[in-house]
C-alpha cells in the first residue's frame, strides 16, 4: 500500500523563503535579513511571490520525503522530474524473494482479471527464483574455481545471480525511495502530477505529498495543485471537465 512520510524538511521553511525575497526587494544585509519576519510579513513576501511570479526564492526550502508500497513503473514516471534527488532500494543488491506488488484498481475491479494479474505475479516470482537458483550454481562454481571459500563464493554468487535474473520482474514489483526536492521542483511536481489527467498512481502519491508539505509550510503551498485550482484547465479537449470538484477536493485537503 502507497505510504509517504515527510521524513526532514528546511528549518522554518516559509521563514527562510521570505527572508531570499526580503533580501532581494528591502534594504537589509545577512546580518539582519531575519529580523522582523513575523508570521504576517513572511506571508506577505510569500505573496509578493505569487502574485510577481518570482519563483527562484522559493528554492531555499526543500522537503525530503520517504515513499513505499509503489511501483517500478511509477519510479519511471517520477525520476522525470529530474530537479531532485532520489534514493531508491535496489533490485541488483536487495533479493526480491515473494516481492510484494501495485495492483491497478482497475485490474481488482474485474475477478476474472484479477486471477489472470495474480497468475502472473506467481509466474514471475517462480521465474525470478529459477533464474536466481541457475545463475548462482554457475557463479558460484566459478568463484570456487578462482580461489573462494564456500561462503564467500555463495554470497558473492548470488548477488551477481539477482543482477540478471531481476529482468524477469514485472513493472507491478513494489519499490521504496527516499525523495528530495526544493518547493519550486515541488510546485511543478504538483501541477502536473495532482491534475485528474495524471495516470492514478502518481496522481495519489503526489496528493499525500501535498498534503504533508502543508502541514508544516501551508502558505507556501495554499496553491499548490492542479492548474485548475489558479484559474482554467490548460489540458483543453482533454480536460477533466471537473474543475468544481477538483478544487473542493484541494481546498479540503
Amino acid at each position: 500500500m502507497l505510504h509517504v512520510e515527510l521524513l526532514a524538511y528546511t528549518p522554518e521553511p516559509e521563514k527562510t523563503v521570505a527572508c531570499a525575497a526580503k533580501l532581494c526587494y528591502a534594504s537589509a544585509d545577512i546580518g539582519t535579513v531575519m529580523e522582523g519576519l513575523t508570521e504576517e510579513k513572511t506571508a506577505s513576501f510569500l505573496d509578493m511571490l505569487g502574485e510577481i511570479g518570482h519563483e527562484s526564492p522559493i528554492e531555499h526550502a526543500s522537503f525530503t520525503f520517504g515513499i513505499e508500497g509503489v511501483s517500478r513503473s511509477l519510479l519511471a514516471q517520477i525520476t522525470r522530474h529530474r530537479i531532485a534527488s532520489y534514493s531508491v532500494q535496489s533490485q541488483r543488491y536487495v533479493r526480491e524473494d515473494d516481492f510484494e506488488f501495485v495492483l491497478p484498481p482497475e485490474i481488482e475491479g474485474i475477478p476474472e482479471a484479477k486471477e489472470e494479474f495474480l497468475q502472473a505475479m506467481v509466474e514471475d516470482a517462480r521465474h525470478y527464483e529459477r533464474l536466481t537458483a541457475l545463475l548462482k550454481e554457475k557463479h558460484r562454481k566459478e568463484f570456487l574455481a578462482q580461489g573462494e571459500d564456500e561462503k564467500s563464493a555463495a554470497r558473492k554468487a548470488e548477488k551477481k545471480a539477482i543482477e540478471d535474473a531481476r529482468f524477469v520482474l514485472p513493472n507491478a514489483c513494489a519499490t521504496k525511495m527516499i525523495c528530495t526536492m526544493n518547493a519550486r521542483s515541488l510546485m511543478n511536481f504538483f501541477t502536473h502530477r495532482c491534475c485528474n489527467r495524471a495516470q492514478w498512481e502518481i496522481r495519489e502519491l503526489a496528493t499525500q505529498m501535498l498534503r504533508e508539505v502543508k502541514a508544516v509550510a501551508p502558505h507556501l503551498f495554499q496553491k499548490a495543485g492542479p492548474p485548475c485550482l489558479r484559474g482554467g484547465c490548460p489540458e483543453g479537449k482533454m480536460s477533466c471537465g471537473l474543475p468544481q470538484e477538483v478544487r473542493k477536493k484541494f481546498e479540503a485537503l
